[in-house]
């Protein structure tokens, strides 16, 4: 078997104020850069990505893997109409020029946007398709937040997603995928499949799979229907990336059968489960200002850190990773010793390597992405300033290597205030950033992460509490204040209660 693989991730907040151009999926960051051929298989190998899973699954079942291209950017708005026209292309061209194959495994996200395209995967999908046709077996793995549409059920024939939110699963998904593609090539037979959408948006804090809604219907109800209805054969819930102001915006279930019947069953009686626990996917939170109060509170008895999620500026969900509500609400209750971050500003990384470490200066702090924001003007002293990368540790990341170029430690004085700072836009989904920069994590009364749920799966054991905090940013908690335009008729922005 020859089997050609390729990947092309980006999650899009068409509300985020920065677009994904070309360069964006070239640079390094928390993942590798844009790469081709071998040096692809070297960079992505062994990595937690879903293209690991699926080399590693197609190799031990003896197959040739062709690699093509593989490339991923942190979330923000629309991919440029350049970025990806020259990479959706480029993949196109690779798969005419590598000679026959027998299969395409792919690992996409779901909730691409491009300028000119709605639906960035189904429209690559069908534009492999026009240049292989309807026999080639197509085989996907995609994020848990994907929005699904029919092109993509249509042009592809097999799709599976995570089921773990903080995304610790990426390597099985991938995995599993390459799995349902060698079933096609073994027995010759394409599964049945089934789509339904779901009518209600799901706010991304409340899809996590450590509590709730999430964590039952992922982790206990989809485990059984896999093992009770003959011949289901794979069985997805996409939670859907509500910050996408498209037609097809929202969650899904889509499952594949060796019969009709098997597929319909699966996908009715997990989308009946989803519409019944509805009103439980509402997430707990709180204004900035008082979600550090009740961080002040409760570090005062607290053995390990309180950490705040800075949700709604969360860079893993489209945010510009500098907005100031947190950290003015940080300064302004004199939150000594508190540590943000990262903060994205590659301003203030620079002026810190400039004036060194232990140097005093003043700072212009985040505030200058998001219409609106305004830098946090303050006087600070650099306490550490590197220019090298690190390692990322936690059960999702744990392993990678991570380049944010210059990052820098400045603590505000008077008051206090730790304040991360990086140069390249990446969330906070683990401790190694601290700890690279000296810093002992549990060792801080309260640490606030510019994240929304990925920081869970390494801060959970530090940390005594998580708080969720709602302060300005274009990942909004809160689906009735964006001004959507776009989406289908009857779906609901927030859950309804119970």
């Amino acid at each position: 078997m020859r089997i050609a693989v390729a990947g092309f991730q980006h999650e899009t907040n068409t509300f985020a104020p920065v677009k994904a151009d070309y360069q964006s999926f070239e640079v390094t960051k928390s993942f590798p850069p844009l790469c081709r051929g071998v040096d692809m298989m070297v960079r992505v190998r062994g990595k937690k990505l879903p293209v690991a899973g699926s080399i590693a699954t197609l190799e031990a079942a003896g197959a040739e893997v062709v690699p093509l291209l593989w490339c991923m950017a942190t979330p923000s708005a629309q991919v440029t109409r350049d970025a990806y026209e020259r990479i959706a292309g480029e993949i196109v061209d690779l798969i005419r020029a590598v000679g026959p194959l027998d299969g395409i495994c792919l690992e996409l996200h779901g909730a691409m946007v491009a300028e000119h395209v709605d639906d960035g995967e189904g429209e690559l999908l069908r534009r492999i398709r026009e240049v292989v046709g309807r026999d080639m077996p197509i085989a996907v793995a995609l994020d848990l937040h994907a929005n699904m549409t029919a092109g993509m059920i249509e042009h592809a024939d097999y799709m599976d997603m995570y089921r773990y939110y903080p995304h610790t699963d990426m390597v099985e998904t991938g995995a599993r995928a390459a799995t349902g593609l060698l079933r096609i090539l073994s027995s010759g037979r394409r599964p049945a499949k089934a789509f339904r959408q779901l009518d209600f948006l799901i706010p991304i804090n409340g899809g996590c799979t450590d509590f709730g809604p999430a964590r039952d219907i992922y982790l206990s109800l989809m485990p059984e229907l896999d093992k009770t209805i003959p011949g289901l054969q794979g069985l997805s819930f996409a939670a859907g990336f509500p910050h996408a102001d498209i037609p097809d915006c929202g969650p899904s279930v889509f499952a594949y059968g060796t019969t009709q019947e098997a597929a319909d069953q699966a996908v009715d009686r997990l989308a009946a489960e989803v519409r019944r626990r509805e009103g439980d996917f509402l997430p707990a939170f709180y204004p900035a200002e008082q979600a550090v109060a009740l961080a002040l509170e409760r570090a005062k008895a607290a053995t390990k850190p309180v950490v705040i999620a800075d949700t709604q500026d969360n860079p893993g969900g489209g945010g510009p990773g500098d907005t100031t509500g947190v950290l003015r609400a940080l300064i302004g209750a004199g939150a000594r010793g508190a540590v943000i971050g990262a903060i994205i500003d590659a301003e203030t990384a620079q002026l810190a390597h400039d004036v060194g470490e232990g140097a005093t200066t003043r700072f212009a702090i985040g505030g200058k992405r998001l219409p609106g924001d305004s830098p946090v003007q303050v006087q600070g002293r650099v306490r550490r300033a590197r220019s090298d990368g690190w390692t990322a540790v936690g059960a999702m990341k744990g392993g990678m290597p991570v380049d944010l170029g210059l990052t820098a430690l400045i603590e505000i004085e008077p008051e206090g205030v730790l304040v991360v700072v990086a140069s390249r836009v990446a969330q906070t989904m683990d401790s190694s950033i601290f700890r690279h920069l000296s810093l002992l994590p549990d060792k801080l009364p309260i640490i606030v992460v510019k994240s929304s749920v990925h920081f869970r799966a390494d801060f959970t054991p530090l940390s005594s509490s998580i708080i969720v905090a709602k302060a300005p940013g274009p990942v909004a908690i809160d689906h009735t204040e964006l001004p959507y335009r776009r989406l289908r008729s009857g779906l609901r922005l927030m859950p309804k209660k119970s």
